[in-house]
């Protein structure tokens, strides 16, 4: 198999557990606790896995947002609700949001029975080893109904993708903040303003950003990616897809291609239910699909 595969397997997969960042859900079962306004929601909900742990772990695991914003909802966020609490919430909140984008009969059917089986297959040779966010969360216990077994699965291969990502990033020395400035310069994710609005990051921080990335040679006067920015970050992700290759390898090419179509197939079904904001998008991201 390729390491090709573990990119493929990324964007088949991914949105069934992105959903919930932006599901009105989410917000709700986060605002019974008491956790409102901001972006105290979305840092709690992550981290919540590790437990009641400080700004500076969440911002270092979170890697592409602010250390200011992360300071500004962690710790609070323990004092309001304990880490226990707020993962059940997450959990529950998946639960809803699936229910209603999806329907019953799609998160009753065999395509959703055998990806659980797959999925949770694929995540038995994910070693925690130098991934802290995957750790905690492989630490949780796996919840009953098949549909959040499968959530959660996916869950847990996006962050162990997530760390290695990371690892990339350090090892081309590139900072969280220039990593989010060069992804957005591809129009394939965030617009600007939803990426420094979303991550906490000030005009002046994403301007010096941009003539740091322009003095390597990485961005041009316009922003736009040049020949070595883009052969950069294929570099990192060649990186990321080689170190995310064990979930995959184990599973084997048959059982990863079954999964990725009943991935696809689940990811058009919440991009048709609306699970995820155009207006953050950019114009060539498949998010608004």
């Amino acid at each position: 198999m390729q390491p090709d595969i573990a990119r493929r397997c990324k964007n088949a997969l991914e949105a069934p557990h992105a959903m919930i960042y932006f599901a009105p859900e989410a917000e709700q079962e986060f605002g019974s606790l008491g956790l409102k306004g901001g972006r105290i929601a979305y840092f709690a909900g992550r981290a919540a896995p590790m437990g009641a742990v400080g700004a500076g772990v969440v911002a270092a695991t979170f890697y592409n947002f602010s250390p200011r914003a992360a300071a500004k909802e962690i710790p609070r966020a323990w004092s309001i609700a304990a880490p226990e609490e707020i993962v059940a919430a997450r959990f529950r909140a998946a639960d809803t949001a699936l229910r209603r984008m999806l329907g019953d009969e799609v998160l009753t059917s065999e395509a959703v029975t055998e990806s659980v089986q797959l999925a949770a297959e694929a995540c038995r040779a994910c070693e925690p080893a130098g991934k802290p966010l995957f750790a905690a969360h492989a630490d949780l216990e796996w919840p009953e109904a098949p549909h959040l077994r499968l959530w959660h699965a996916l869950s847990l291969l996006r962050e162990f993708r997530g760390d290695a990502h990371i690892a990339a990033l350090q090892a081309a020395g590139i900072t969280g903040l220039q990593a989010l400035v060069l992804h957005t310069a591809t129009g394939e994710g965030f617009t600007e303003a939803a990426a420094k609005m979303t991550r906490g990051w000030s005009d002046e921080e994403w301007s010096d950003a941009h003539e740091e990335l322009r003095a390597e040679g990485l961005l041009d006067t316009e922003g736009t990616l040049t020949t070595a920015g883009k052969e950069l970050r294929e570099e990192v992700e060649a990186t990321t897809d080689a170190q995310s290759m064990a979930p995959w390898t184990h599973l084997g090419a048959t059982k990863v291609e079954r999964l990725v179509a009943h991935g696809a197939e689940l990811s058009k079904g919440l991009a048709k239910a609306g699970a995820f904001p155009r207006e953050l998008f950019a114009a060539g991201s498949s998010r608004r699909e």
